[in-house]
């Protein structure tokens, strides 16, 4: 017998799961990333906890970690459902495979639950444990219990109830077959949208910085655009398996954030476990493809890989070095390119990325605090900055911007320049452009309207789309006239 969502009553007890029932999310997963976004030695000290049981991991992991209760993303389906229960009268117990005292945590911040019960090191609570838990403690009463995978089946088999949240179409039509009453609520559609946005591919604009060393140096044909073609999608795969990583190291951080909020993992639209191979798969997928552009671009790379997960782990929380790592990683793409192309990157060049790019990873911290100011946080979440060290923060982006103009301006009298470009003095349009378009990015931050990564910002605004076409005609003209 199916029973239609909202006929429900106070007869009995309402037990309901944690992990994909109450929260969208494993909090197995969440404590482990929480403890390596703390230490990068979690993986280790995992493996010794394992070594007695799953309740001694989750022990270890719930002390190690330090997880915002506060920010989880709770199923509001679930939720209603056991406000609605209390209301009618009924008790209601939260009885996860989770840890105890995590559980605990998460009754005392939601004030809904009577009973609260979870592992407690020695025993994992799951499956036909809890089953046998929940017959002693609540099988003179009765109870309905509320769950989402096959390991549920065990309590469904002697609840009064079943009630699926979330669950696959074969977890509901096996519930339904063992002759209780079940209830459906807040069935997922499945979707692979979720997935895609997780792998950030509006994130890859930045990587068309790799296609620089061509264009700069004029060497723009059939061989060398291909395999920067190529290094492109190499570099975008490795980025996306990096931003992955960053986003399971930054759940608390990106829950508390009013836009990060929504991102994929940190709302809990695509289930934590799955972030491993969705991790992993484009990893593998961006070296292969490196190795047919050779062992400089491959070294590259991989230097890249080292040096955003250094930055994911702990870097990003050392003010000043975050903004040099960030300054690095966007001028290592031009690098990429380079390696990938064999072209020769000039002195000239990498001192113009060097300041461009800090004064731009200095917007974006920036762009934070400004954030951080107008909502009256006084901390950006996971930085190293507080909303005092504005200024000095805005001091820093504004004076390397102005500097990457004066680079470039000295470039123009380079004898490099009178090798490529028949009318040099023609190039000085595109250091007024860019003044004029470095002082709009630094007014419009200041006024809190950045809302994007600048460069990613930079693609999709209007005017900054015109000033990079005034700059690549000034370009053509100097080099054709």
């Amino acid at each position: 017998m199916v029973v239609a969502e909202g006929d429900i009553g106070p007869d009995g007890v309402l037990v309901v799961d944690l992990d994909g029932t109450l929260v969208e999310t494993d909090m197995l997963y969440e404590t482990f990333w929480a403890a390596f976004a703390a230490r990068w030695t979690t993986p280790f000290g995992a493996a010794m906890a394992l070594r007695h049981g799953r309740a001694a991991l989750k022990r270890w992991l719930n002390a190690e970690a330090q997880v915002d209760v506060s920010v989880l993303p709770y199923n509001e389906a679930v939720l209603d459902y056991v406000k609605r229960w209390r209301e009618a009268g009924g008790r209601t117990a939260l009885v996860t495979a989770s840890e105890e005292a995590l559980a605990d945590r998460i009754a005392a911040h939601l004030d809904l639950f009577d009973d609260v019960h979870g592992s407690d090191g020695t025993s994992n609570l799951k499956g036909a444990n809890k089953a046998r838990f929940l017959d002693a403690q609540y099988g003179d009463t009765g109870y309905a219990y509320m769950g989402d995978n096959t390991a549920d089946f065990f309590v469904w088999e002697t609840a009064a109830k079943a009630i699926t949240v979330n669950a696959t179409h074969a977890v509901r039509a096996g519930a339904e077959e063992l002759g209780r009453d079940v209830e459906h609520i807040a069935s997922r559609v499945p979707s692979s949208e979720p997935y895609l946005l997780a792998l950030r591919p509006h994130q890859w604009l930045k990587n068309i910085l790799i296609f620089l060393p061509m264009l700069a140096s004029h060497q723009i044909h059939g061989v060398t655009i291909l395999q920067t073609v190529f290094a492109f999608v190499a570099f975008s795969l490795v980025a996306s398996s990096v931003y992955v990583l960053n986003d399971l190291l930054d759940l608390s951080a990106d829950r508390a954030h009013p836009r990060k909020r929504l991102r994929p993992l940190a709302s809990g639209s695509i289930p934590i476990a799955d972030s491993t191979w969705l991790a992993l798969l484009p990893l593998a997928a961006g070296f292969v493809l490196s190795v047919f552009l050779g062992w400089k671009f491959v070294v590259v790379l991989l230097g890249y890989y080292v040096v955003t997960t250094a930055y994911s782990l702990f870097l990003k929380r050392a003010p000043i070095i975050d903004i040099c790592t960030l300054a690095s990683l966007y001028t290592v793409r031009m690098v990429a390119g380079a390696a990938a192309t064999g072209i020769h990157l000039s002195v000239w060049v990498l001192a113009f990325s060097v300041f461009f790019f800090f004064s731009l990873a200095a917007v974006k911290r920036q762009a934070e605090l400004v954030d951080c100011e107008a909502h009256g946080r006084t901390e950006a979440a996971g930085r190293g900055y507080s909303v005092s060290d504005l200024p000095l923060v805005r001091q820093m982006a504004v004076s390397t911007g102005y500097v990457s103009v004066l680079v470039l301006a000295l470039y123009l009298y380079s004898p490099a320049v009178d090798q490529l470009y028949s009318e040099p003095r023609i190039l000085w349009g595109t250091c007024l452009v860019l003044l004029y378009w470095m002082s709009r990015i630094h007014l419009i931050t200041h006024r809190g309207n950045m809302t994007d990564d600048p460069i990613v910002f930079a693609v999709k605004d209007r005017v900054s789309q015109i000033c990079f076409l005034l700059i690549m005609a000034f370009a053509v003209s100097g080099a054709v006239m």
